[in-house]
C-alpha cells in the first residue's frame, strides 16, 4: 500500500470539495489540475487526463452530493436558496449531455481533454468578468428565468463537462449570474444541485468506459465527503463579493496551469 500516494488523494479530494462546498462548484475545476500536476510533481505517481477526468467526475459527484446534502439542510432554518424550477430544467438538461460527453470521451486523446478543460476555463473567467446587475436576494420561485437559455446552456455544458469529467459548474455559475440574473448566493446553491444531477450522468458514463483507477479514486472520495459539508457551512459567513472575485481569480490560475502545460 503506497501510503504517501492515497494520504495526497485524500488531500487533494478535501481540498476539491471544501471549494465546492464554498463556492458552488463541483470541485472539478480544482481537482482536474491537482490531480494531473501534483502527484507527478511529488514523484508518486503520474495519472493520465483519461484517469484524471475519471477521478475528478467521481469526486465531483460525492462533493456535490455531501454540498447539496448542507444546503437542502439548511432550507429549513430560513429563506430557501435552492431555486427548483432552475435545478429542474437546466438538471434534467445537463444530465442528458453530461451522459453523451462522458461515454464519448473514450475516443478523444488526453491532450485533446486537457485542451478542452482549458478553453472551458476560459470562457468561464470571461463571463465571470461581465457586468452585471445583480438582483436582490429573494423568496427564489418568484425569480424569473428564460427557460430555453437555460436548458441549452445546460446542454452545452454537460457535454463538455462529462469529457473532462467536471459537473461544469464553473461555465454554469457565470451563464445563471450574468445570463439568467440569478443572484450570487441562490446561484451557489442550485449549481450544486446541477452539478450532482450532471455528475450522475457523468458517473454512468465513466463505468461504461472503465479505465477507473479504483483505490485512488476512493481516497480522493473520503477527502471529497470531508471537506464538502465544511466549505458549505463556511459558504453563508462569506461576503457575495469575495465568493465572486475569489471564484474569478481560482478559476483563472488555473486555465492559465493548464494552458501553460498544453503549450510548453
Amino acid at each position: 500500500m503506497d501510503v504517501a500516494l492515497y494520504v495526497t488523494m485524500v488531500v487533494l479530494g478535501f481540498v476539491g470539495s471544501f471549494f465546492s462546498g464554498l463556492l458552488g462548484i463541483g470541485g472539478a475545476i480544482i481537482n482536474y489540475p491537482l490531480l494531473l500536476f501534483v502527484p507527478a510533481a511529488l514523484g508518486i505517481a503520474a495519472f493520465s487526463a483519461h484517469e484524471v477526468s475519471t477521478m475528478s467526475m467521481f469526486q465531483v459527484f460525492f462533493a456535490s452530493l455531501a454540498g447539496s446534502f448542507m444546503y437542502l439542510k439548511r432550507q429549513g432554518a430560513g429563506p430557501p436558496l435552492i431555486h427548483r424550477g432552475l435545478a429542474t430544467y437546466m438538471g434534467g438538461s445537463i444530465l442528458i449531455g453530461s451522459v453523451i460527453g462522458s461515454v464519448s470521451s473514450g475516443s478523444i486523446s488526453s491532450d485533446a481533454i486537457t485542451m478542452i478543460y482549458g478553453a472551458l476555463a476560459v470562457i468561464a473567467v470571461l463571463f465571470m468578468l461581465l457586468p452585471k446587475q445583480e438582483r436582490e436576494e429573494q423568496v427564489n420561485r418568484n425569480i424569473p428565468f428564460n427557460k430555453y437559455i437555460a436548458v441549452m446552456s445546460a446542454f452545452g455544458v454537460g457535454i463538455a463537462s462529462g469529457i473532462v469529467g467536471a459537473g461544469g459548474s464553473f461555465i454554469l455559475i457565470p451563464v445563471m449570474i450574468t445570463v439568467l440574473k440569478i443572484p450570487t448566493r441562490t446561484t451557489i446553491a442550485t449549481s450544486l444541485v446541477i452539478v450532482f444531477i450532471s455528475s450522475v450522468g457523468g458517473v454512468i458514463g465513466k463505468i461504461s468506459y472503465g479505465n477507473i483507477p479504483i483505490m485512488a479514486t476512493l481516497f480522493v472520495i473520503i477527502g471529497s465527503v470531508l471537506g464538502a459539508p465544511l466549505g458549505s457551512k463556511v459558504s453563508p459567513n462569506i461576503n457575495v463579493k469575495l465568493l465572486h472575485y475569489g471564484l474569478v481569480i481560482l478559476i483563472a490560475a488555473t486555465s492559465v496551469k493548464i494552458w501553460a502545460s498544453v503549450l510548453g
